[in-house]
């Protein structure tokens, strides 16, 4: 890895890390987990305008495949480094440490690494970036929404449903493309491996998505027939 992409990383460290404290500092009674998420919604906008910008030809966007990188390329992805350094620090310190979600950090941050180190793979990379960050925002905000009080409110089932759409289209559609494209080129054995770790991680987060999606609908199918019926009566 370059020296002033190590210095990058270690730079977007500390910034992510006083960013947590500066929203703890002016945000003291909401919870750890709610200033962090707020701290992922601004890496998750980020990260998938870096990537946008990244993006060579939009007829061909996982292009060229198990080529060199471009500066611009690996300070997207030492960006996203120095992000899931922090958060996976934030998830051991926090109360509720989630396996599922401990596992997707340690394969983002090996595979992310791989690639800053190869100095290859940037297309593919900066793709995954996009695909996996673009349902983010929608996933924190659900969040949010509820530690704000409007938990089973009309805006947090829309921020549901966003979310569960936009996580399928991008992770199960684009996710796959980009897995194939990885593991047909040319790339480095385990820049393959992450790829498909993570794809394999995705999965595993669809099925929990449409399981919570079906409680919902049905949650909310039941409660709209309760409320009609002692309208009725």
């Amino acid at each position: 890895m370059e020296d002033h992409i190590m210095r990058l990383v270690v730079f977007g460290v500390v910034s992510w890390t006083t960013g947590f404290l500066v929203i703890r500092r002016v945000l003291p009674n909401k919870s750890f987990e709610f200033c962090n998420r707020i701290v992922s919604t601004i890496h998750a906008t980020l990260a998938v305008i870096l990537a946008s910008l990244c993006v060579q030809d939009w007829t061909s966007p996982v292009s060229p495949s198990a080529s060199k990188s471009s500066p611009i390329q690996m300070k997207t992805i030492g960006v996203s480094l120095s992000y899931m350094i922090y958060d996976l620090a934030c998830c051991l310190f926090d109360k509720h440490v989630k396996l599922d979600n401990s596992i997707h950090h340690l394969v983002s941050i090996v595979g992310l690494a791989a690639g800053l180190s190869y100095q290859m793979c940037g297309s593919e990379m900066v793709a995954a970036l996009w695909v996996t960050e673009l349902s983010s925002p929608f996933l924190h905000l659900r969040e949010l929404l509820k530690e704000c009080g409007y938990k089973d409110s009309d805006l947090n089932f829309a921020a549901d449903i966003s979310f569960a759409v936009i996580f399928t289209v991008a992770r199960m559609i684009g996710g796959p493309y980009i897995t194939y494209v990885t593991l047909s080129a040319n790339n480095p054995f385990l820049i393959k491996a992450m790829a498909l770790g993570l794809q394999l991680v995705s999965a595993f987060w669809f099925y929990r998505i449409a399981r919570m999606v079906k409680y919902k609908l049905i949650r909310r199918t039941n409660t709209s027939i309760s409320t009609t019926s002692k309208k009725v009566s």
